[in-house]
């Protein structure tokens, strides 16, 4: 078909508002029946330490195991009765009472990207490898697919239903992770991602205002035209031109309401609440988690990296104590608390992970490798019960002793959480297949 002027301005029309519509995907859907699930939660902050922590330095010490595997860490008492944890992590021990530690999470994937795959979706990728990126025909993680949910029951927050800070999952910044974008749901189920520092001192989130030589009236005006114009998927008819006149609908109401620009400005923050999460860009990122979550976002991952940050497969020992678990401990404590305060624990899931642990056996560069065999994930808030322990690894926590749990099964709780049946729940992959939210089954002492 010949264009005309007319007809290329009509298909082009999304190029009116220049906003980055890639980005602002997703505030509303038909509303449909929601499943029936357990818990409390209104949102989910997923704390996600891209590398893989070591769980037997960190939750799950092994005090009287050879000194090649119990490593140089002590062991300390928590505030509820017989439970310990390293010394290396003195606020959360203080804060045990709120947290339920699974101690048997594993799955088969030793690759980071595979791993990351498993641990966000609750399946296995096609191979075991780091070197794998996105395709549309991903099966979708679980912040997606709550993002996916939201927006099937009418979701309108004036905010993103999913977003990740700082750093989208990835293994060195060049092969990103599968299965954190819309996959076969379609990019208008893409998570924004916020792709800088939120502790820079030139930090601005993109794409959440008008520009400053865009008054109001003329976004109306800008608007006005686009609908009579009609829309570009009268001029070209394909999926993913459809799609053009979903994110103009849900970029301008997101712009309109300003309430997400609000939400992402930490400026609005007192520096004592700053200071208090830490200078960092962990700590300035779980902030942004909780205003996201005040405002209405329904999923924040904080990506605690950026890329496999606790990768230490050298120094493992220097790495932890110096570098990595003090900014992230300062974060994670101060982020339950700062909930707790403002009363939404209660309404908040936080759910703190990696892509696997870290081997038992400390290799000659004093570092431990990769190790899906048993690690361990943490869970606190939205209905769920603290001060326990779930599952069990064996002498040296390199397989499960008891209550093997998958992460099929922490997304089948987290969807319970919510207040989802995932048995109910399914939706289509890329070649028209019914998938069901997880294969999972809800963890049923969390609650």
């Amino acid at each position: 078909m010949r264009l005309s002027r007319r007809n290329i301005l009509h298909a082009g029309g999304m190029g009116l508002l220049n906003l980055g519509l890639g980005q602002l995907s997703a505030l509303g859907a038909p509303s449909r029946t929601s499943g029936i699930g357990l818990g409390k939660a209104k949102s989910v902050i997923l704390i996600f330490n891209g590398g893989a922590p070591s769980h037997i330095d960190l939750w799950d010490p092994k005090p009287d195991a050879q000194p090649e595997i119990r490593g140089l860490f002590s062991t300390i008492k928590t505030n509820v009765t017989g439970i310990h944890v390293s010394e290396l992590l003195p606020q959360m021990a203080k804060r045990m009472d709120k947290l339920a530690l699974i101690r048997s999470v594993h799955h088969g994937h030793s690759s980071h990207n595979g791993g990351m795959h498993w641990a966000t979706t609750g399946r296995p990728y096609r191979v075991d490898s780091t070197l794998i990126n996105p395709s549309p025909s991903d099966l979708p993680g679980v912040g997606t697919l709550c993002g996916w949910l939201a927006q099937r029951d009418g979701f309108s927050k004036g905010v993103p239903p999913y977003v990740i800070t700082p750093f989208p999952h990835c293994d060195s910044k060049i092969y990103l992770t599968p299965g954190q974008f819309g996959g076969c749901l379609g990019k208008r189920y893409d998570p924004y991602v916020l792709d800088d520092d939120p502790n820079a001192a030139t930090f601005r989130v993109r794409n959440m205002g008008l520009d400053a030589s865009l008054t109001p009236e003329r976004f109306q005006q800008r608007l006005a035209l686009l609908n009579q114009l009609g829309g570009a998927s009268q001029i070209v008819a394909s999926p993913q031109v459809a799609e053009i006149d979903i994110f103009n609908q849900q970029a301008s109401a997101l712009l309109q309401s300003g309430k997400a620009a609000e939400a992402f400005d930490l400026s609005k923050e007192p520096d004592k609440v700053r200071e208090r999460y830490g200078r960092h860009s962990w700590g300035q990122s779980h902030l942004l988690a909780r205003r996201l979550v005040e405002a209405g976002t329904r999923f924040v991952t904080t990506v605690n990296g950026p890329s496999i940050t606790w990768d230490t497969h050298k120094d493992n020992f220097n790495s932890l104590k110096n570098r990595l678990v003090p900014p992230m401990e300062q974060a994670y404590a101060a982020l339950l608390d700062d909930l707790e305060e403002r009363g939404l624990l209660e309404s908040t899931l936080v759910v703190w992970m990696g892509e696997f642990g870290r081997s038992p056996k400390i290799n000659t560069d004093t570092g431990r490798d990769h190790w899906p065999g048993c690690y361990s994930v943490l869970l606190s808030g939205g209905g769920v019960r603290g001060g326990q322990v779930i599952g069990s690894s064996d002498a040296t926590g390199a397989y499960p002793k008891d209550r093997p749990i998958t992460p099929a099964d922490i997304h089948a709780s987290i969807y319970a959480a919510l207040g989802y049946d995932h048995r109910e729940i399914s939706y289509h992959s890329a070649d028209g297949r019914p998938v069901p939210l997880t294969d999972g089954a809800t963890i049923s002492e969390l609650f």
